[in-house]
C-alpha cells in the first residue's frame, strides 16, 4: 500500500500553544506556569486564551480570553490532559486583548491586557526549531499533536511591572534539545476518526 500524504486523524484545532514554565531548581519544582493559546480554528470558534499560575497571581489559576467559548473548549478538550489545574471550568474567565510582536530569531513577546492586569510574556535566545510529532496514543494521551517548537533558553513573565522569579530549564523532547519555555507554532491537535 502506498504511503498517504495525509494524516488519518480528525482535526480538533489548529493554531499555537506557546508556554513558559519557570523553576528555582532546574525543573524539580515549578514556580510559574503559563499556557498561551492562539486558536485559528476549533469547533468553538477562533480566539485567544491564556492560563496562568504564578506567585504573580498569588499561586491562583487565572484565565484570560477574548472568546470564552474557545477557552472553555480548550479546558475540556486539551488542558485537562496537559495540566488539570488549568481545566477547572468553575474558574472565571477575564476578558482580555492579545497582541504579539517579534519573532524567534531575536525576541518574541505576547502581551495580554485585561481590566486590571497588563501581562507580557517574553521568549528569547531560541535554539534550533524542530517539529514535535505525537500521534494519538503517545504519552498515554487519547489525542495527538503536531507542532513546530522554537525552544527558548531564556524567558520571563511580567505582570503589572512585576517579574516572576526563577528561570526556564533545558529538557529533551525525544532526541531534540528543548526547554520549558517554547514558542509552539503551527500546532494542530488531532483525534482518531470514528
Amino acid at each position: 500500500m502506498a504511503q498517504q500524504p495525509t494524516d488519518p486523524n480528525a482535526v480538533l484545532m489548529t493554531g499555537e500553544n506557546s508556554f513558559i514554565r519557570l523553576s528555582p531548581d532546574g525543573g524539580k519544582t515549578h514556580s510559574s506556569r503559563v499556557s498561551h493559546w492562539r486558536v485559528l480554528w476549533c469547533p468553538a470558534g477562533a480566539g485567544h486564551a491564556m492560563f496562568m499560575k504564578s506567585p504573580l497571581t498569588e499561586d491562583a489559576v487565572r484565565i484570560y480570553s477574548d472568546n470564552a467559548a474557545v477557552a472553555r473548549w480548550l479546558q475540556r478538550t486539551i488542558e485537562t490532559l496537559l495540566y488539570p489545574a488549568f481545566a477547572d471550568t468553575t474558574l472565571p474567565i477575564h476578558d482580555a486583548q492579545f497582541d504579539r510582536s517579534g519573532d524567534p530569531r531575536s525576541t518574541t513577546t505576547e502581551t495580554v491586557i485585561a481590566a486590571t492586569e497588563h501581562i507580557v510574556l517574553t521568549w528569547y535566545d531560541c535554539m534550533e526549531p524542530f517539529v514535535l510529532t505525537m500521534a494519538p496514543g503517545m504519552g498515554d494521551r487519547p489525542i495527538g499533536v503536531f507542532s513546530t517548537f522554537f525552544p527558548a533558553k531564556s524567558a520571563q513573565i511580567e505582570m503589572n511591572g512585576h517579574f516572576a522569579r526563577d528561570a526556564p530549564w533545558l529538557e529533551m523532547r525525544g532526541d531534540r534539545q528543548s526547554s520549558s519555555a517554547v514558542l509552539a507554532w503551527s500546532e494542530t491537535w488531532v483525534k482518531p476518526r470514528g
